[in-house]
């Protein structure tokens, strides 16, 4: 950082910058302006007074965070949870913005997802199928519950029992 110039608002001006391409967790804020050599207290005050402006909020982060992975790349509750996680988003925000998302969308999703990749793979075995589709939605973060209840919804009829 330059020397000669007021430490806050060059701290201010970075995380102004950061925000300008996409909304921030208030943990992703402060994990950028320490990599860009803010001290803490500055970078603190800094979050602080963004905070108190309404130009970071982890709650309506969490939510529109939660609402564009969900709809856009089709990702589970589980998977939505710890991306939010590694951005420095609290749990209650993480609660609270998950619980708008409920089993049987959850479930729909998968559902979705799962006949997608079903109707390319008509001329597969039935066992190469169901790992195709179980590979698939564990790599989206689904649960065995949910795969496996997609699956017997599915009837792909095989010799291996699920």
């Amino acid at each position: 950082m330059d020397q000669g110039a007021d430490p806050y608002e060059l701290a201010h001006t970075i995380a102004l910058n950061a925000l300008v391409t996409r909304a921030k967790s208030r943990g992703e804020l402060l994990a950028h302006l320490k990599k860009r050599g803010v001290e803490d207290d500055v970078a603190n005050a800094i979050i602080y007074r963004l905070q108190e402006a309404g130009l970071i909020n982890d709650a309506e982060f969490a939510k529109a965070w939660t609402q564009s992975r969900h709809n856009a790349k089709k990702l589970s509750k589980r998977m939505i949870a710890g991306e939010l996680r590694t951005r420095g988003v609290d749990q209650l925000s993480i609660d609270t913005a998950l619980d708008e998302i409920d089993g049987e969308d959850e479930y729909q999703m998968a559902f979705s997802l799962a006949m997608k990749k079903y109707s390319t793979m008509s001329r597969l075995d039935a066992e190469v199928q169901i790992r195709r589709i179980q590979s698939l939605l564990q790599r989206k973060g689904f649960g065995f519950d949910v795969i496996g209840r997609v699956i017997r919804e599915l009837d792909i009829h095989s010799s291996e029992p699920l």
